[in-house]
């Protein structure tokens, strides 16, 4: 059975809104920490970490005990939404990592399918059931989920749902939506925000609730600044909006701290979780005000809601985070990845901005041979991204590509990535940037150095 001859048969079967595997031709066989083997022996530092979901890397041994525990201790996998053991465990360490002044409301918790759109849904629901109101407010650039309410606050008009949806700009300083810069576009866009909700002919009136990233992850890796994020707190609070905020992708120390909204001190009405919550299996939740928990028994409910391995799993990697400080650890080695990037920037014309928030970082690429904007921005580059996440596959190192026109190079490393992986990253990196600038890249993968891809030192 040849590698090839997997990929084929993947690609007959599967659909053809399968995503990953287009741009990644490879067929991981093994897993520790960052590394990954594919089925032809070749190894690879992966920045991807399931879009996030590993935080502790791949089968860490923290999270596989507990698996194995649940297992021996033939304990019900499968149980809805009834209690358990594990289940109150992972609950109590879920509170246990919340926002101290959002965990010191009284908060309740809903567990509902196991995917982060599906606890978007819940979240929108539980706001118009509150509130009693419809429409909701999003943001430009926003990512949400695949379901038909989660498409609906996210940004991409040709998947958009058909729900009410007031969308609002989110700065984003690089290509400032107002063509103001920053820091006087996000204080615009959150003056417009104001008199377009008190406006009795703005076509708004008061919603049911604001959901807002605090790093747009598929938009691009751009961080809402502090100030702005409290202004929509300031905003939403004095007019009852409830404030939802989505932690799906950068909770569990991803961003620097434990959870992304603490940066800003702002205290949400509700929190999404998801991604790595769940140790690397399925869970999504939403936790909330005890006031808003309106709606009447099995008002929104789902078969996989009481996934107890990956209850599990979650437990055991919040505690770990918790711990051994994994998020301190993200804000230090994140900020000296991201001086190092800011580097690049430097070096190669088709860097247009470094950015990101503790060890959730990217790079824009841009058009070197074009003008820039009045912002000082050139345009987007998504062939050449594309390129440049080809060859880095090629380096033994697995990024992806995100951002408004896919001109994103994303890094998603898991928490635990030692000081020399994360050089051979940024080796790897600048290399796969010359190569792709330099012309057409050969799409075969050379896989891996040695650097750090032996089991023993993975990235645990």
């Amino acid at each position: 059975m040849t590698i090839a001859s997997i990929l084929s048969r993947q690609a007959a079967r599967e659909s053809a809104a399968r995503t990953y595997a287009r741009t990644l031709p490879i067929v991981p066989v093994r897993a520790r920490g960052m590394t990954v083997e594919g089925a032809d022996g070749r190894r690879y530092l992966d920045c991807l970490s399931g879009a996030g979901t590993l935080a502790l890397g791949h089968n860490h041994p923290a999270v596989v005990e507990v698996i194995r525990r649940v297992l021996d201790s033939e304990a019900p996998l499968h149980v809805l939404d009834l209690a358990t053991p594990v289940k109150d465990e992972f609950t109590s360490e879920l509170f246990a990592s919340l926002p101290p002044a959002f965990a010191d409301r009284d908060l309740r918790v809903q567990f509902c399918g196991p995917a982060g759109t599906d606890a978007v849904e819940a979240a929108i629901k539980l706001a118009r059931t509150a509130t009693g109101r419809h429409r909701l407010l999003a943001f430009t650039g926003a990512y949400h989920g695949m379901t038909e309410g989660a498409l609906a606050v996210s940004g991409d008009v040709e998947r958009r749902g058909t729900d009410a949806v007031t969308r609002l700009p989110y700065p984003y300083p690089y290509r400032c939506p107002l063509g103001l810069g920053e820091p006087e576009g996000a204080r615009v866009g959150a003056r417009w925000t104001e008199s377009l909700l008190d406006d009795p002919r703005g076509g708004t009136g008061i919603p049911a609730a604001m959901l807002v990233e605090p790093v747009q992850g598929e938009g691009g890796v751009i961080p809402a600044p502090d100030s702005w994020l409290r202004e929509m707190r300031r905003i939403t609070e004095e007019r009852g909006i409830p404030l939802i905020v989505d932690e799906v992708q950068t909770g569990v120390g991803r961003t620097g701290r434990m959870w992304a909204v603490e940066h800003s001190g702002v205290v949400p009405d509700a929190m999404v979780v998801s991604k790595a919550v769940g140790g690397s299996l399925p869970l999504a939740a939403v936790v909330y005000r005890s006031d808003l928990d309106l709606w009447q028994p099995g008002a929104h409910a789902g078969t996989f809601r009481g996934n107890q391995l990956a209850m599990a799993a979650g437990a055991a990697t919040l505690r770990f985070v918790r711990e051994q400080r994994l998020d301190e650890r993200a804000a230090d080695l994140g900020g000296r990845m991201l001086e190092r990037l800011r580097e690049l920037t430097r070096r190669h014309r088709c860097v247009g901005e470094a950015r990101g928030r503790g060890l959730m970082l990217g790079l824009e690429l841009v058009r070197p041979d074009a003008d820039p904007d009045g912002l000082g921005a050139r345009p987007p580059a998504p062939e050449l991204a594309r390129a440049v996440q080809r060859e880095a596959l090629r380096r033994g190192l697995i990024v992806e590509t995100g951002g408004r026109d896919g001109c994103v190079v994303r890094l998603l490393p898991p928490l635990t990535m030692s000081e020399e992986q994360a050089e051979a990253v940024l080796e790897r990196l600048d290399d796969a940037l010359t190569a792709a600038a330099a012309g057409p890249p050969i799409p075969a993968p050379l896989g891996a150095g040695a650097v750090s891809t032996d089991w023993a030192g993975a990235g645990r």
